[in-house]
């Protein structure tokens, strides 16, 4: 594109980073025999049965406009499925009115970003995280903050002084996302319930990402949520996916909950961007919610089995710096004498045939990291633990400049 061209155009997309995780992506991308550990997402399929509700419903002819914020069935699946893992909120059971259908995790972020903060104005987001939380807002011509996670021997910590130390005049929400992506941190209730405090106090939003919230590994259904302790009159925006529960991250569908209150401005905002999720596809999420219990369960196994895999081989050389993640379903990971791990990303796709994503894409606090993705078989997991143990074990220690 010519220099003309982009001096036409808005600064914020101009600008917009370029994603670290797609550039070792493209460099990877059709070596032959290459374990790719650096997406976010499972090996495995949508299910049968996801897939043949909506076969059903586009042999039947719903290939028309629908209604913004979601076909009525879908958001009653949507609160039966809240119901279940969640029980009942303020005391009785979820409404389907909290629930707007988006045409991805993503759009649900971009649209709850778009209700409650814009140009001028900032969002604190714990870091490191999901490039696309920081990405997305900046676009829309806001300012996202970063505020760095500590780590030490005990894991990924959020430091809520720094947090509090943070917010302006300016700040209109926190980002929270818990599980994390890519930390694995998984904040406990108490936590939780301190940020809730700290946005109240200050009048906040809370914009909720509790995507990987099934994905814990110590025998509970669920991560602790800020469901557990709302009020009817709190300013939380939740946003989640059918992607990783149900192996659906090419259908791009997803879900903000929030209050009542809210859902027609939510399906006003739908209505100017993609006027609505198609109906097969949301025939297909609601089979996936009253059906699919048993499938995520399996994919938790799975993951759990996959982290005991990578997670004892990497220990195992005695050069890694890490924790189990209590939950999601990435390790995130420091290899001594390896700092630059951007460089780390593309080297590993060369010499180990391993890929990736390297730290740097998850902000400041991701620096000296990387980051791979374990929602895999255990064939593939086993190879890539053997080629990561045997480079680790050939290579050259390179130690940071003094």
């Amino acid at each position: 594109m010519s220099h003309d061209l982009f001096g036409s155009l808005r600064p914020a997309a101009v600008d917009a980073p370029a994603s670290g995780i797609v550039e070792v992506m493209n460099h990877g991308f059709g070596r032959p025999g290459l374990v790719a550990l650096w997406a976010g997402e499972g090996d495995l399929a949508t299910p049968a049965f996801i897939n043949e509700a909506a076969t059903r419903s586009l042999a039947a002819g719903e290939t028309f406009y629908t209604r913004q914020a979601g076909i009525p069935e879908l958001r009653e699946a949507l609160a039966r499925y809240h119901d279940r893992v969640h029980g009942p909120l303020f005391g009785r059971p979820f409404e389907p009115e909290r629930f707007v259908v988006t045409a991805s995790g993503m759009q649900a972020i971009q649209l709850a970003l778009a209700a409650i903060a814009g140009a001028g104005e900032e969002v604190l987001i714990p870091t490191p995280a999901w490039p696309n939380f920081a990405g997305a807002f900046a676009v829309a011509g806001g300012t996202p903050v970063e505020v760095p996670m500590g780590f030490d021997g005990s894991g990924w910590t959020l430091d809520l002084e720094r947090l509090e130390a943070a917010i302006t005049p300016k700040t209109r929400a926190i980002f929270i996302n818990s599980p994390s992506n890519p930390t694995g941190w998984t904040a406990d209730l108490a936590t939780l319930a301190a940020v809730l405090e700290l946005a109240r106090r200050q009048g906040l939003w809370i914009v909720a990402d509790e995507v990987y919230n099934r994905f814990v590994y110590d025998g509970t259904a669920r991560s602790a949520s800020f469901y557990d302790l709302i009020a009817p009159d709190d300013r939380v925006i939740f946003v989640n996916t059918f992607s990783k529960n149900w192996a659906m991250t090419g259908w791009r569908i997803g879900w903000i909950s929030a209050p009542p209150a809210m859902t027609p401005l939510l399906a006003n905002l739908v209505q100017y961007s993609t006027s609505g999720v198609a109906v097969f596809m949301q025939r297909a999420a609601v089979a996936a919610l009253d059906r699919g219990e048993a499938f995520v369960e399996h994919q938790i196994a799975r993951s759990a089995r996959g982290r005991d895999i990578i997670c004892t081989a990497l220990e195992s050389t005695g050069r890694v710096r890490t924790l189990r993640p209590a939950g999601a379903f990435y390790l995130f990971f420091a290899i001594d004498g390896e700092p630059d791990t951007r460089r780390l990303g593309l080297r590993l796709v060369d010499e180990a045939n391993v890929g990736l994503a390297p730290g740097t894409a998850f902000g400041a606090a991701g620096a000296g990291f990387m980051r791979l993705c374990f929602a895999r078989g255990e064939a593939s997991l086993s190879t890539a633990a053997d080629r990561l143990t045997t480079w680790l074990g050939g290579s050259v220690r390179r130690e940071p400049a003094a």
